[in-house]
């Protein structure tokens, strides 16, 4: 398992960016760094299932092991998704986080991922793509 930290700081606060995380709207436009048209079904309470799916319908799924609204969410990842067929995978602690801190200048927002090794390379590249965006919402979106 490898584990990989991204951080960017985003002059909004961790309300106004937790909201462009987790909004329909404004989750499909920062998740298009990984895949155009991704979106996810599910509630994002604690112990509900979670899942991601790209345009094609497929995708993965995943439990909140934690939420704390603006400040903390945290995925278990579980199994891959195609055509609608929910496939458990042995991942062991496959772990996404979002973690926003406030501070001075607005809100450092953290991902903290545990991937399985073929994953690093495809974070590595998306992620930092991905947070620019969630940044660029942020900060110029009513």
């Amino acid at each position: 398992m490898e584990k990989l930290l991204f951080e960017i700081q985003i002059n909004a606060s961790p309300e106004k960016v937790w909201d462009v995380l987790w909004s329909e709207m404004t989750y499909r436009q920062w998740t298009t760094a990984f895949t155009e048209g991704s979106f996810y079904q599910g509630t994002l309470e604690e112990g509900s299932i979670v899942k991601f799916f790209d345009p094609n319908n497929n995708g993965m799924y995943g439990r909140v092991e934690k939420n704390i609204p603006h400040q903390e969410i945290k995925f278990l990842h579980l199994g891959e998704i195609y055509d609608g067929v929910e496939t458990p995978q042995d991942w062991g602690e496959a772990t996404e986080a979002y973690i926003l801190e406030e501070n001075d200048e607005g809100t450092k927002l953290k991902s903290e991922i545990n991937t399985p090794a073929e994953f690093k390379e495809f974070f590595e590249d998306k992620f930092p793509k991905a947070l620019a965006i969630v940044k660029n919402l942020s900060q110029n979106q009513l």
